[in-house]
């Protein structure tokens, strides 16, 4: 069986000061919802997926906050309670060497007849630590109730989850309730182990406001410590909320625990860049934004990164406050960005190279968790939905297997060496840039922002080539690549002669890229079929050619291909492994050079995608068939041919995803569902505001295309990838497009399809 790496101490080890540990975590959220509720370990497959435990280990990991919930063990009570999956979870941690953190309730309400705004919640929540405690004995580690501000405001605040309430009074029984649960359930633990320690997570982001909202964001800000205050016996008759959390008829509730307190033994510090916020009471300064009158003043609550000049706080300071504030060790308990894979690694450094400066600063920072090992589902709307929208993590869930993303190869590295390095790291994450704002930046008061974090390299950055310049896919990927903060250049043909092999090797030993990306090659269909001699030099001649050069150099290649390699002869959804046989020249000359690319260049990645279609692209089917209706004319889409249209932002986006992690070989990727060309028009037209009747289906041989198209050449993955559905992806690209010019008519484009 796999073994745990032994770390590195990043600093020297004392008794008083223990070496920076990295840790790991699961999402694990158990949320009631109107109608139902979501699970998280089901969700991501955890729940049938032992095996990953031995992929947590391997990465050197410490110490993993793992669930044992209430409601997942006993959902009908203590006496039927099963501990068969608990058993055999945290006892192959134990083996591995991995340490549990112990999390008893994330998000939830205990099992149904339960509730946290129940006076006898407290009892029956130490009850439950009390049988978890006698089960395993030796766990020493323990979150009891994750977060439990952030519940509250969820719950009874915006009326997220169960109850759904809207209440100020509500909220302050729920949070009171749960620290109370938490005080009791500890002590329950530490009658049977003593020496267990109380690991409190909470998010305690900053506010941020306008001089008129600086008496809303004081009191957030004193509440946003609640939590730790509460359990360290802080909240007596002269703390600023004592009065405030009184009216709500808790003041015997508080008197026990300012009498009884029971003090993190480490402070969890949960920290995204949502986080922190920024009130501002001109609301139409902010369209769309939903004002809220908490407080009792009518103001909008933004994510403070989005609108504040100076930029925002960071978990850095997070957690010097909150170490100048206890005096008690603390730890970044929840480090996760559901973003692009770049960001996710540069968050993750960020946060290891802030604990480094912390410790170095004397605060006593015990360890940096990696949070949602596994990804989450619907944290987008936080969990108000269950669409099913996913953000991976360390490992990408959604193949036959769990996938290691880059995340797992830097968390590898940072607990070998306790440092680790990445081309990416030579730029900024988004939140540090000057193109993060979504309204007109605001100054803040009265805070004043601590810059923490990044600072740029000495060195050049190192930078992405991308070959093929003056294609619509090259130019998609370098936009996504400025929009990633991702150092690239872009070659034209002029440039750079793929098909020339000097000129090849002399470009990448002049420029020394981290990365190739090939977008170069005829892609017009109908054009290769005329023009065969042509096709087979730029789509295969020069693939190989460029590949052979980079596996020389030692240089990962990211290439496109299509869906046209395949017959047609399916019904159901081509995956990479079904056997290519395409019907035309192009299709034929993209298959030579997967294989040509893959014979010279074993680490090559290959992407084949549906026919695309995107923002930037005046001469996709979309495109067209809205300029054509809005002239006023018919347009004519073919009703027998099935595909899977491919939005050029998410393919450029997913596929420069497995690029960073190293993936190899061909993938599918193409938006999720499968439709004619003439319902893909119609689609468009209609979610443009026009007449989709306009839209004629007819035989596709009727169309006077040259080149022979595959009746069906639907994509899906084997290997786990996945892009949104296509009808999320048209929506997105029409409101990417903007209204339909009245001029339409008059706009003239070559009506040639882009078919890579």
């Amino acid at each position: 069986m796999p073994v745990a790496a032994t770390p590195v101490p990043t600093h020297p080890a004392t008794p008083e000061r223990p070496p920076l540990e990295l840790w790991g975590g699961v999402e694990c959220s158990v949320v009631r919802l109107r109608g139902g509720g979501v699970d998280q370990t089901r969700l991501s497959g955890h729940q049938d997926r032992p095996g990953d435990l031995d992929a947590f280990a391997e990465l050197g990991i410490r110490a993993i906050r793992y669930p044992v919930l209430w409601e997942r063990v006993a959902p009908r009570g203590l006496r039927d309670a099963d501990w068969r999956w608990t058993d055999e979870r945290l006892g192959r941690l134990r083996d591995l060497g991995v340490k549990p953190i112990a999390t008893l309730l994330h998000h939830g309400n205990g099992p149904r007849g339960t509730d946290l705004t129940r006076p006898d919640f407290p009892a029956k929540f130490a009850a439950y630590a009390a049988a978890v405690a006698r089960r395993y004995p030796w766990l020493e580690l323990y979150t009891p109730i994750n977060e439990p501000l952030t519940t509250a405001r969820f719950c009874a605040l915006y009326g997220f989850w169960h109850p759904h309430a809207r209440d100020q009074g509500v909220f302050r029984r729920i949070l009171v309730n749960q620290i109370q649960a938490t005080r009791l359930a500890m002590a329950a633990i530490r009658a049977v182990n003593p020496a267990a320690k109380l690991v409190q997570t909470e998010d305690p982001g900053k506010v941020h406001g306008t001089p008129h909202m600086a008496r809303q964001a004081e009191h957030e800000n004193q509440r946003r410590w609640l939590t730790f205050d509460l359990l360290a016996g802080r909240v007596g008759r002269d703390h600023p909320l004592r009065s405030w959390l009184a009216e709500a008829g808790l003041e015997r509730d508080l008197d026990e625990l300012a009498a009884d307190p029971c003090p993190p033994d480490i402070l969890g510090i949960d920290h995204y860049l949502t986080s922190e916020r920024f009130l501002d009471e001109r609301v139409r300064r902010y369209p769309g934004v939903r004002p809220t009158a908490e407080g009792g003043e009518r103001h909008v609550d933004l994510e403070a990164v989005r609108v504040l000049a100076e930029g925002v706080d960071g978990l850095e300071t997070l957690m010097e406050e909150a170490w100048t504030r206890y005096r008690l060790p603390v730890a970044a308990t929840e480090v996760h960005n559901g973003s692009s894979r770049e960001e996710q690694l540069r968050w993750v450094k960020e946060a290891w190279d802030g604990a480094r400066r912390l410790r170095e600063r004397g605060v006593d920072v015990r360890a940096v968790t990696a949070w949602a090992l596994l990804g989450s589902y619907d944290w987008n709307s936080l969990m108000t939905r269950r669409d099913g929208f996913y953000e991976s993590g360390v490992f990408d869930v959604r193949g036959p297997r769990i996938r290691p993303t880059a995340l797992a190869g830097l968390l590898r590295d940072l607990a070998r060496t306790g440092d680790a390095d990445h081309p990416v790291f030579d730029g900024p994450g988004w939140w540090r840039r000057e193109d993060r704002f979504h309204w007109a930046p605001v100054r803040s008061s009265p805070y004043v922002i601590t810059r923490n974090g990044w600072t740029p390299p000495d060195a050049a950055p190192r930078r992405l080539l991308i070959a093929g310049g003056g294609g619509t896919l090259a130019e998609a990927v370098a936009r996504l690549c400025m929009v990633r903060g991702l150092p690239h250049v872009r070659l034209t043909r002029a440039e750079l002669d793929l098909t020339d092999a000097g000129a090849v090797a002399e470009v990448l030993e002049r420029m020394r890229p981290w990365a190739v990306v090939n977008a170069a090659g005829l892609a017009r269909v109908d054009e290769a079929e005329l023009c065969p001699a042509r096709a087979q030099r730029d789509n295969v001649r020069a693939a190989s050619i460029l590949a052979g050069a980079c596996a020389a150099a030692g240089l990962p290649l990211l290439g496109f291909s299509t869906h046209l390699v395949f017959d047609g002869e399916k019904r159901t959804p081509y995956r990479e492994q079904d056997d290519a046989r395409p019907l035309n020249g192009y299709g034929r000359s993209k298959r030579e050079a997967e294989l040509a690319v893959l014979d010279r260049c074993p680490a090559a990645l290959m992407v084949r995608s549906g026919a695309l279609f995107g923002p930037w692209d005046d001469r996709s089917p979309a495109a067209r068939a809205i300029r054509t209706v809005a002239g006023g004319r018919f347009f004519s889409a073919a009703c027998d041919v099935t595909v899977s249209p491919t939005y050029l932002p998410d393919l450029v986006n997913v596929a420069l995803d497995l690029l960073i992690d190293g993936e190899r070989g061909i993938w599918h990727l193409a938006n999720g569902g499968a439709v004619t060309w003439a319902e893909f028009a119609r689609a468009a037209v209609r979610g443009a505001g026009l007449n989709p009747d306009r839209v004629l289906g007819v035989p596709a041989a009727d169309l006077g295309w040259v080149a022979r198209r595959p009746a069906y050449s639907v994509l899906a993955s084997a290997r786990g990838a996945g892009l949104p559905s296509v009808e999320h992806a048209l929506h997105r690209f029409l409101a990417a497009r903007g209204p339909v010019p009245h001029d339409a008519a008059e706009v003239c484009v070559p009506e040639a399809v882009s078919a890579v």
